[in-house]
Order: structure tokens, then C-alpha cells, then sequence
């Protein structure tokens, strides 16, 4: 399904009658304006699967978050903007074929860092809460509970810790009073279940580099996961990306950001793609032995 057919940035005419006639002395930064002045933009078609490819620096990000915020969608994590965005994404233009499922959102990198250290902190607040029950249980089956004194309702809380104490098993009475640890992944696992769990039918997914962290094997499932649902439910993806394993998504329309003028190419002409290819290429003989 296609929801977003295309996207139009601001040109950069439409920039300059932007700042025309206004006093912007007091201003140091007018990001995002002025990003693409050396590149004007086309208008985007999009596909099924769009791919916004580039190096480091070409912009990509940008313009997928400045697609995500002039379709207002949700995500996670917050991205560098200024007090000129808004302005911004004010002058881009888009068409739509339907109304954007709910399901929409933006993905990024950044949710996943996010997300792993969120998991961290968790299981170290229940590492230390784990500690605190283990001394309360050895308090409460001490003797100094033997014959302890309750004195009303404030200590009614405490009764019930002392009897659950005395009734059951360490373990078991960590167990009932704390959540067990979120399991702990590498950043790689981490990253694949993150994107995993927040793809769902029936949506427009902007996903920015997806592949950080992933090893080359989970990105191979990433990319099976992304063409499926792309193809049997429901799903659009407007994808930032270099990795030569998600370029090769079929049917993808592939923009280059690095060349001049942006233009579509087929992922076997991208610069990065041909690197990886005669790296292997060179080093074919020692595959051969």
C-alpha cells in the first residue's frame, strides 16, 4: 500500500523569499534551512520501499525528519531542530493517497540506543530492590520478630511482610514482591527486537538507519521482514540508509543524495555497494580455497 505518493521540499527561491525583508541578526543557526542549498531537491515519488541513501553528512536524516514532523508522526526519540522547523516543514508540500494509518511512525537509531539503555537502568534498579528484599526477609525471620509487638493499622503492612516472611522461601518471597529482570541483549539484539516489535499492518514506517548495530546476518532478516510487510501487509517504508544488505530490497525506489543532481539508481550503481563489491572481489581467491 502506498500512503505518502510524494514529497516536496522548499527550493531554494522559496528560501530566500523566506528571509527576504526579515531581521534575522539575532539568529546564529537556521537549520533546517540551507541544508540542501548545494543539492536542490526533487520532488520524491515514493514507492512501496523508498530508500534515502548518502554518506555521512548528505542530509538524509534531515529529510526524513522533516518528513516525519510535516506528517506529524509519532516516534520516540527526540532530533536536533531549531526554532526555524517549523517555518520549514510549513513550506513542504506532500500528497497523500488515504489517510495515514495510526500504526505510522518514525524509527531511528537514536529510539533504539534509548531503548537499550532504558533496559539498563531498569535491571539496575531491580538488582538494587532485590537487595533491599533479601536483607528485609533475613530481618523479618530473625528473632527480633519472634515476639514482635504490632501497635494498630501503621504497623498492619509490616504484619503482613513478617507472616509472608515466615511462610515461605527466600526466593520465593523475593520473587512475589519483585519483577523478574527484563532479559538482557547485545545492542545488536536489542536493535532487531526494538524494530521488530513497533512494525506493525498497515503503516508508513520512516526508518533512519535501521541497520546500526545490526551484524549482516539481522540485517538480512530486517530486510526479509521489511519486504513482507511491505508486500502482504499493508506496510510503506521510506528508509535512510547505506548498508549494501538493505539497499538490495526488491522493487525499491533508491534516491542518491550523493550525487549531482539527486537522481534513482539501481543499488548495484551506489558508490558504497561497489566498495563492498571489489573488496570481496579482490579478496574472491581466498572464499575459493
Amino acid at each position: 500500500m502506498i500512503y505518502l505518493s510524494s514529497f516536496i521540499f522548499p527550493s531554494n527561491d522559496d528560501e530566500f523569499e523566506f528571509f527576504r525583508g526579515q531581521n534575522m541578526t539575532c539568529y546564529t543557526d537556521y537549520y533546517p534551512f540551507g541544508v540542501f542549498r548545494e543539492k536542490e531537491l526533487p520532488k520524491f515519488i515514493f514507492s512501496h520501499i523508498t530508500v534515502l541513501y548518502g554518506g555521512n553528512g548528505s542530509g538524509k536524516t534531515t529529510a526524513l525528519n522533516i518528513m516525519g514532523e510535516a506528517l506529524h508522526l509519532q516516534r520516540d526519540s527526540v532530533y536536533n531542530r531549531s526554532s526555524f522547523f517549523e517555518a520549514y516543514t510549513n513550506m513542504c508540500g506532500y500528497e497523500l493517497n488515504t489517510s495515514l494509518p495510526e500504526n505510522s511512525r518514525v524509527i531511528t537509531s537514536d529510539d533504539v540506543f534509548d531503548y537499550s539503555l532504558n533496559i539498563r537502568n531498569l535491571n539496575s534498579r531491580i538488582d538494587n530492590k532485590r537487595e533491599e528484599l533479601l536483607d528485609e526477609y533475613a530481618e523479618y525471620t530473625s528473632e527480633k520478630y519472634a515476639d514482635y509487638r504490632f501497635s494498630g493499622m501503621e504497623d498492619y503492612d509490616r504484619l503482613k511482610r513478617v507472616k509472608s516472611a515466615r511462610t515461605l522461601t527466600k526466593s520465593k518471597y523475593v520473587k512475589e514482591k519483585l519483577m523478574s529482570n527484563v532479559r538482557g541483549h547485545s545492542n545488536g539484539e536489542n536493535a532487531y527486537f526494538y524494530f521488530f516489535e513497533r512494525l506493525k499492518e498497515n503503516g508508513l514506517y520512516l526508518l533512519d538507519e535501521p541497520e546500526n548495530s545490526l551484524s549482516p546476518k539481522r540485517q538480512i532478516e530486517i530486510l526479509e521482514i521489511i519486504e513482507d510487510s511491505a508486500q502482504y501487509l499493508g506496510c510503506q517504508f521510506i528508509i535512510a540508509i547505506h548498508s549494501p544488505f538493505l539497499l538490495a530490497a526488491k522493487k525499491a525506489q533508491i534516491y542518491d543524495l550523493d550525487s549531482e543532481p539527486i537522481s534513482v539508481k539501481q543499488w548495484t550503481e551506489l558508490e558504497n555497494v561497489k566498495i563492498y563489491y571489489d573488496f570481496f572481489k579482490k579478496h574472491s581467491g581466498e572464499f575459493d580455497k
